[in-house]
This record gives C-alpha cells, structure tokens and sequence, in this order.
C-alpha cells in the first residue's frame, strides 16, 4: 500500500473522504467494496488521534443503559460480535468484575441492568469459534470475587458480578486493516495529505484542495460528493472551509489513560465513583486504568496527559481503590485523547449520549458535502454502513449491498483462534514474541515475516514485546509509513507501552533510512520527533 498522489489529483472519485481515523477508514472501506470510486486522506498519519488513544474496547457500553438508549447497546452489542468475527486476531472476550458493597439497592440495580444487558446481546453466542462466544453475567461472593482478584478486599465488600465484554489488542492496526481493505479494492489512500480548503462550485462541494506535508506540493482532488470524518477536528475544519460557523458543534471530552505494571490477574475491574466509574484493563501484561471526562476547549492538535491530570487521576482511582496505592514512578506511560461528542447543549461531558450523526451540509448552503460527528469505536462499521447508504442515494448509483459485517479483515480470515495460536507457536517457536506478533497481523503475518526470508537479523527483537526488524520494513513496504513515528506509535508495539529503548530507535531509524533513502540528519530529526512525544506526555 503506497501513496499515489498523482491518480489522487489525476482521477475523479465519486467520494472523497477527508480523515483516516476509523469512521473514514470503515466508510472509504464499506464504499469501495461495494465498487464506488473512493479517495481518503489524512492529515497526519491513520488512526493517530481518539482512534488509537482510548481504552481499547469494544463493548456494548453497560451505562448507557441507565439513560434508556437501548437501541445503542443493542447495536452496539451486534457490532461487537461483527468485530469479534472479522477480527479475531485483534479483538478478543474480555472478562469484566464490577465489585459491589454491602447494599441491596445497589446489587439489585447490577443485575437488572445486567440481565437486560445479556438480553440485549441475545446473538452473543452466534460464533462459529466457541473461544470467541461470550457467556451471560453471574454473580460472585466475597470469598469467590476475592479469590479471582485480591484487589478487591474491602471491609464492605460483599462480592462481585462477572460479565464479559471485548477488548481490541491494537486499535490502531484494527483501522489500518480497514484501510488496507479499501485499497484491495481500489480505493486511493494518502497520508500527510491535508485538506487546506474545498472547492466550492455553484453552490457544491467538488472536491478538495490539498497540500502534501511529506513535501511534493499542493495538488487537488475531485469528487462528487465530500465527506469530512476528522473526530474532535470536524467543527473548526468546517468553519475554516466554509468561511462562517456551521450549525452542529462537537463538545470534545478528553480521556486519559496510563499505563502501569500489572495490578490484576487477568479479569478486567469497573470501579464506581461520585456518579462515574473508572477501568482497570489488563492488556499486554500490563494494567491500562482509564478513564477520565473532562470538557475540552483548547486545540485538538495539542491534547496531552500534563503531569497535573496525571497526579489527579492517580489521588482519584486512590481514593476511590484503596488497595491501589498508585505512585507516579510507577506510572509507565500516559497518553490523553479526544471523544468527539454530538453537542447537545448541556456540556455533560460523561452523560452525553454516545450516538452518532451525519449532517448534510445543505443547511450550510453547499450541496454534495456531509459531516460525520460523535459515536463510538464499536459501531463505526454500523455507522459507515449507514453514512454509504445515503452517499448511495445521493449519487443515483446502483451498488452491490453493504459486505462488511461479514468479511474478514485482511489479517481475520481464522475460523479457530485458539489453533491459529498453537499453530503459529509450532512454527514459529523460535520468535519470543510470536503471541505478540500473530496478533497484530493475524493471517498476514506469514507476508511480514517473509521480508526477513534472507535477512534472519530483521528477526531479533526490538521491544519487551518482541517487535522485530521486519516489521519495519514491512510498515514501509506495504502499510504507508513514513515517519518514524508512525513506525514506533502505530505499525508496532515499540512504543506503545513507553518509551522505546535508544538502541530501538536507532535500530529502526536505520531501516527506514535505508529503505526510504533519508540522509543521516533526518534519521536524527527523525529520532528526536519521537523522543519528543514520549517528552511531551502523549505520542501522537
């Protein structure tokens, strides 16, 4: 998968879509396979924003229960299965403890919203893989709850209830698979290719144009219908583009998140507090606590986790989890992202609903231009699906129906993942992190080991995890890196639970120097790119 930028400003597409975060990268996906003539770009790198800083969930979202939106946990219930199903490799069951105190109000709420929410998930089992079938809630004693997690001890403790959601292993290559999906079938992707204004003719969006940040000049791109997909960024683009402010706002909540040593045996902790709750997420050996909601009203390019929002988060989930302890050394990694919110006037950031809109600009005064704002990373399958049906419409075309609530991803196609695991374990018995790497790319990483077929170095790790040089060269070759930092952030798991190592760094610099011909005072710019990120407390 490479950029062309010349069949970008060269063709005309019957849809432009302007960001690369997983609503664009499942609507460029969903309209390409139905054979519509597609364009993507991003600005930055895919998915480098609110879709890779969140809390790696795919889940049916237990609390909006209790504002009735049943009809998003009910989609939202399907579309997790859909992933379930499609990425197996990436999304995996993820057992959840809610811990309850001696109260009967309050157990008695737990399991009525528990049980609707089993009922709402009634196709929960509909998997052909019974490793990816979810079971119903139950309820655990003292004894039982503690003996699955210590943590939990309190003198009010009276147990706990079980239930299962699903947890992604790498949300960014979840929606770089989507994008690679798109270019099978035809679609033009580009990033660092940022829309500077559209093209306004008699009244219509036709198009975009653009400047490419790697360098290669200003070009345009046509299209007859544009849809703009850029999360916490949708509002202001709009406002720059059209010249005045647009009717739909988003409210932007920010979420931290960190990273520390492991704090629980493997069952994920909802923690309840002063009206919220907070997570305790195992993921890769580590324990990922998120998260916080707070209204943001600064730029959306400089979100970060300041030491302030560290400490508060940590005094909180202290107070709140006794047990816990937490101290900032022992804080590994912190990184903040943005929940683009439909702005429904409150500014209630935790209790605004989490449904999505596409608005058709027509009430701005320009036809042929849509806006999708809000929702959430588990129904963006469902909301492209929708957004593609109406671009349909608006086309007059007639297009094969929607495909991809069943088929897989690029790296998905794995009817046993417990045997896919055993299998690559067999094979591959000489790779110490082949757990980590047949997750991040399923049946694709036959392809990405195959770059290391005359190089056995490019197979010595490079992280804790056990990233290796080929995926460097593999991210290079055929997933559109061109940064270090989309290497480090997005393409592997380098720097996902920290800083990566010096000899890391130098290591991969070196290969995409010598891949992408840079001279030695990039790789070192490079380098310090990213150093700065990790600085600056939210690599993006």
């Amino acid at each position: 998968m490479r950029r062309n930028l010349e069949r970008l400003s060269n063709d005309t597409f019957d849809l432009l879509v302007i960001g690369g975060g997983i609503t664009g990268a499942c609507v460029a996906r969903d309209a390409a396979r139905r054979g519509l003539k597609v364009a993507l770009i991003d600005k930055g790198d895919f998915a480098n924003a609110t879709s890779a800083h969140n809390s790696k969930l795919i889940h049916g979202g237990l609390r909006y229960l209790r504002n009735f939106e049943l009809g998003l946990v009910r989609e939202s219930l399907r579309e997790r299965r859909i992933w379930q199903r499609t990425a197996p490799h990436l999304v995996h069951p993820l057992p959840f403890l809610v811990p309850v105190q001696d109260h009967w109000a309050t157990r008695a709420t737990l399991r009525a919203g528990l049980t609707l929410y089993d009922l709402l998930s009634y196709d929960r089992g509909w998997l052909d893989d019974p490793n990816q079938r979810l079971p119903g809630y139950r309820w655990l004693n003292r004894k039982a709850a503690l003996s699955r997690d210590a943590i939990l001890d309190q003198p009010e403790l009276s147990g706990a209830f079980r239930y299962f959601d699903a947890q992604m292993y790498a949300p960014e290559r979840l929606a770089l698979e989507c994008l690679i999906d798109a270019r099978a079938h035809d679609a033009v992707i580009a990033n660092y290719a940022e829309a500077k204004a559209l093209i306004i003719h008699n009244g219509r969006v036709t198009g975009a144009a653009v400047e490419d940040r790697m360098g290669s000049g200003a070009f345009t791109i046509q299209a007859r219908v544009t849809l703009v997909a850029t999360g916490p960024w949708s509002d202001i683009f709009l406002d720059r583009a059209l010249g005045r402010k647009t009717a739909h706002r988003i409210l932007r909540s920010k979420g931290i998140h960190l990273i520390v040593p492991a704090m629980t045996r493997g069952d994920a902790l909802t923690v309840a507090a002063h009206g919220g709750h907070f997570f305790l997420l195992p993921w890769r050996g580590h324990t990922l606590l998120g998260t916080t909601d707070t209204a943001f009203t600064g730029d959306p390019d400089h979100v970060r986790a300041t030491e302030q929002d560290i400490a508060d988060f940590l005094s909180f989930i202290n107070t709140h989890l006794p047990a816990a302890q937490l101290r900032r050394e022992q804080v590994e990694h912190a990184y903040a992202g943005l929940r683009p919110l439909v702005d429904d006037g409150s500014g209630n950031t935790y209790g605004a609903s989490r449904r999505a809109e596409l608005i058709d600009h027509r009430g701005d005064g320009v036809e042929a231009l849509f806006s999708a704002i809000g929702g959430k990373w588990t129904t963006s399958r469902a909301l492209a699906e929708s957004i593609v049906d109406t671009i349909v419409r608006v086309l007059h075309v007639k297009t094969q129906h929607c495909t991809t609530a069943n088929a897989a991803l690029p790296g998905g196609n794995i009817p046993r993942i417990r045997d896919f695991a055993a299998e690559q374990s067999r094979t591959h018995s000489d790779l110490s992190g082949i757990g980590h790497l047949w997750q991040m790319y399923g049946t694709r990483l036959r392809e990405m080991l195959s770059v290391a077929a005359d190089r056995p170095e490019l197979l010595t790790p490079l992280s804790p995890s056990g990233d290796i040089g080929a995926q460097i060269l593999f991210a290079v070759r055929e997933e559109m890196a061109l940064t270090l930092g989309d290497v480090i952030l997005r393409r592997t798991g380098i720097g996902q639970l920290g800083a990566p190592s010096p000899a890391a760094l130098e290591t991969a610099s070196l290969l995409m120097a010598e891949e992408l011909g840079w001279t030695e005072l990039h790789r070192r710019n490079q380098i310090d790119a990213v150093r700065s990120e990790f600085a600056n407390g939210n690599p993006a």
